[in-house]
């Protein structure tokens, strides 16, 4: 293995990512040391000053001197309990912003990606990413590298105050330290091996609740509940076997580092002990009060920088997931630098091809034509092709070949945020946040007002509707809209799409599920929407059909026939024709 792919390099480089993000808080990052280094100082007079109060007021009963010793041992307290507030709050404060500002990265990174990555990608596993290990890594700062540094720094301050009061005794102490110090190290290397399978595994369970919890109407429709909820208990066994792990490790670290530190206790009582008793001068006893007291401020630091190594390996491991995300370039390629303002309308594509899996064309050589303000249809079996032209026109994708134009630009040249705000959608799957109808259709647009979308409701004869609704425009309609149904659904997305003022309108028109007064209401905001715009009209009415401009037939990703109703329906043997007669003649008859 080379030196630069070795963990302890990798630790190196993923931390230094993360301190990338605190170059902005500099000065918190100096006060937060300042407070760790007077913590440090505070506590480990305390002992010092016991020790005096022996020695030099209780053998001499001066009584003065005592209550000098208790006023000063009183502000140190103060002082400390002071500093640790500070150290502990400034310290959590960083990590947190830190963390704020890594969370806004990744999620505007995410948000860029093409959406080739999602079809890759589970969403519990981002979930997981944006939100709990990302919460991991404020604890590299709150639990991890601040605590590490306070107690390393409190460590030496001890050992400077140890060596100063009795060198002799000090030596004995440091003498079991390198036990402590080797089986912490063991203790690190076994926990990050146990760290890395936890959250994998916390990760597995995200994506298996995610998913059911959605899809649950599938679940209970098709009875697989004792199904998945054996599936459920053997991810879940698996996630407890990695805590298991974890507990272990601590079970038998902890009580080795607790009879390490007791062992040294007691056998600076008895070496002390045995040289006041025999009068060598070797300590005295206010010297032994005080290090009975250094001993523990010296080897409980030293036994918990294992258990904050953890917490910090904890958050480096979730930080190298989340640069994983980062580090990605699924981005959409956007070396478009021209400003689309409002198109007129003419697409065209040219011999275009794509693939969402390479040499499995999905779109193969297709040319296509579109005269502004024509509205045009898109019929064909499932699978034919129709859906990705849509992908294609908007970007979602990146073509293999071929061009698309609109207005005779090039769409790669057009800025992708403008080239996006030119086109609208209705797709068949109406997507709706568990929010406001009005937040739905201007989707938090703050140059969309609550009279522009009243008005637009009203233009395509939907605002009866909406104000049929409790709280009318300000009704909420809970996770994916799951208080309407689907016909109200795409109503709103209808509107949403309208009060957008697109140049290209895209319709993925579905109503086969929907009841007869919201197809008509359908009709009508169809029938307004397309009004004076270039519209391509995924078909799934007779009506949209035969009104349209045009009628663009695929099969397996080719256009096979092209024309109006009746042009198509004329021919002998064509595609179109047998589709009619299998698919719309019955709406036809109806």
């Amino acid at each position: 293995m080379k030196a630069k792919d070795t963990p302890k390099n990798k630790n190196i480089s993923s931390l230094k990512k993360v301190m990338q993000f605190a170059k902005p808080y500099r000065s918190r990052f100096v006060w937060v040391v300042l407070f760790a280094l007077a913590l440090s100082l505070f506590a480990a007079l305390r002992p010092m000053y016991a020790g005096d109060v022996v020695d030099k007021t209780l053998e001499h009963k001066d009584y003065n001197g005592l209550i000098t010793y208790i006023i000063v041992m009183t502000v140190a307290l103060i002082l400390e309990v002071a500093a640790q507030f500070y150290f502990v709050y400034w310290a959590n404060w960083l990590g947190q912003d830190i963390v704020k500002d890594i969370r806004e990265k990744l999620f505007a990174h995410i948000s860029s990606f093409r959406m080739k990555f999602f079809d890759n990608e589970a969403v519990g596993r981002l979930v997981t990413r944006t939100v709990f290990d990302i919460e991991s890594i404020a604890k590299i700062f709150s639990q991890g590298l601040f605590m590490i540094v306070s107690d390393i720094l409190k460590m030496l301050v001890i050992l400077g105050f140890m060596f100063w009061i009795n060198w002799k005794l000090t030596v004995v102490v440091m003498l079991a330290m390198p036990f402590l110090v080797i089986a912490t190290r063991i203790f690190q290397k076994k926990m990050k091996v146990a760290f890395v399978e936890v959250r994998a595994q916390v990760a597995n369970l995200n994506t298996f609740v995610q998913e059911r919890l959605t899809g649950m109407k599938i679940v209970q429709l098709f009875n697989r509940e004792d199904i998945e909820y054996e599936n459920f208990k053997k991810i879940n066994q698996k996630h407890n076997d990695a805590w298991k792990k974890n507990i272990l490790y601590n079970s038998v670290f902890f009580p080795i580092a607790d009879i390490v530190s007791a062992v040294t206790l007691g056998f600076v009582i008895w070496y002390g002990g045995m040289s006041i008793v025999a009068h060598d001068n070797f300590t005295t006893p206010g010297d032994l009060i005080g290090y009975l007291m250094y001993i523990p401020m010296l080897f409980n630091p030293l036994r918990q920088i294992a258990d904050k190594f953890n917490e910090m390996q904890m958050g480096i491991v979730a930080s190298d997931r989340v640069f994983e995300v980062l580090d990605l370039e699924q981005n959409i390629q956007q070396q478009g630098t021209q400003e689309a303002w409002h198109f007129k309308g003419d697409l065209y594509f040219n011999d275009v091809r794509f693939s969402y899996i390479e040499n499995e064309e999905v779109i193969k050589g297709i040319t296509l034509k579109v005269e502004a303000g024509q509205t045009v249809a898109i019929v064909g079996a499932t699978g034919a092709g129709k859906s990705t032209i849509i992908n294609l026109l908007n970007r979602f994708y990146e073509i293999d070949s071929g061009t698309i134009t609109i207005d005779n630009t090039d769409i790669d040249h057009f800025t992708l945020d403008s080239l996006r705000r030119q086109i609208a959608v209705v797709l068949q799957d109406v997507f709706l946040f568990a929010d406001t109808i009005l937040n739905n259709i201007t989707l938090n647009n703050p140059q969309i007002s609550r009279e522009q979308v009243i008005k637009a409701a009203q233009a395509i004869g939907v605002h009866d509707f909406i104000m049929s609704l409790p709280e009318g425009y300000d009704y909420n309609v809970k996770e994916r809209g799951v208080m309407l149904s689907s016909g109200q659904r795409q109503l709103i997305a209808f509107l949403r799409a309208y009060v957008s003022n697109p140049a290209i309108l895209i319709l993925d028109e579905a109503t086969s599920s929907i009841d007869t007064h919201s197809e008509e209401l359908i009709r009508n905001a169809t029938d307004a929407v397309t009004q004076g715009r270039t519209s391509i009209v995924i078909a799934h009415r007779l009506a949209t059909i035969v009104n349209a401009d045009k009628i663009i037939v695929m099969d397996k990703g080719k256009i096979v026939e092209e024309g109006t109703h009746y042009e198509l329906i004329n021919r002998s043997e064509g595609y179109y024709k047998n589709l009619y007669y299998s698919q719309f003649a019955v709406e036809a008859e109806e």
